[in-house]
């Protein structure tokens, strides 16, 4: 069919195209202009505004949960960061009896968050832990170590060891070894994995709707304790300008994989 019909198959291909990204980015576009109407979501357009964004830069609230969730990111970013140098470079490739460690990791990216939140909030509850910052941040520390040990240890065993036996030949111990050479040659990786897991984690909701307690709401559940009242205008804009935010973080770490597949 698609031989006899070359151009029919290709027009058909174009049309499956343009419907799935319609379907896609359609919303997207809809709540970016009705972030400038000037008047309640839902209702038709009145005219153009800077209203809400000048009422969010006044809401107080939701600024102190992006605060929160900020500081859940960057802890988590930090965490799985150490963590994840000392599984590939001090454990992994250092003892042949774990070197299938790294595989286990990848049940992160197999097993549904909401089966890993359930189970992380069954064992906090058995050990009697209190919800809050301190088990939201080991949440989301577990979830990174899924995303930064397999893209560490991928791009570890693609190095050349010649350059470290180079660099010992000359005099060097192993911790300046892997300052000097491991550590650059892992950095464009490094710095892609963090932003990865600074994403996933910032905007993460499952793991912050059940571990982080009544005490401490991060910026997905503040939303969504928004949207219960009723869509606000000022979620629209503030989606807006988290858009344009993860937008960038998108184009960076794009950018750093580009880097690291051609150097």
């Amino acid at each position: 069919m698609t031989e006899r019909f070359p151009l029919f198959s290709r027009c058909l291909s174009v049309f499956w195209v343009v419907m799935v990204y319609a379907f896609l980015y359609i919303p997207i576009i809809i709540f970016f202009i009705f972030s400038f109407n000037n008047a309640p979501f839902p209702a038709p357009w009145v005219g153009f505004t800077l209203h809400w964004y000048r009422a969010l830069v006044y809401e107080t609230d939701i600024w102190v949960a992006v605060g929160n969730s900020l500081m859940v990111a960057m802890s988590a970013v930090l965490l799985s960061s150490c963590m994840s140098i000392f599984l590939v470079f001090y454990a992994v490739s250092r003892s042949s009896k774990i070197k299938g460690l790294a595989a286990y990791f990848y049940g992160n990216l197999i097993v549904p968050e909401i089966v890993f939140a359930v189970g992380f909030l069954g064992l906090l509850t058995m050990l009697k832990v209190p919800l809050g910052f301190i088990t939201l941040v080991i949440a989301h520390t577990v979830l990174g170590l899924g995303y930064m040990v397999p893209i560490l240890y991928s791009r570890y065993c693609e190095l050349d060891y010649r350059l470290l036996e180079a660099a010992q030949d000359l005099g060097a111990t192993q911790l300046q070894a892997f300052f000097t050479v491991t550590h650059p040659l892992l950095k464009p990786s490094l710095l892609g994995a963090a932003l990865l897991v600074f994403i996933i984690s910032f905007d993460d909701f499952v793991l912050a709707y059940f571990c982080s307690g009544t005490t401490f709401q991060t910026l997905p559940l503040y939303i969504l304790s928004m949207l219960r009242v009723g869509v606000s205008p000022i979620v629209n804009a503030f989606s807006t300008l988290l858009l344009v935010l993860s937008g960038i973080l998108v184009i960076i770490y794009s950018s750093l994989t580009i880097r690291n597949r051609i150097f």
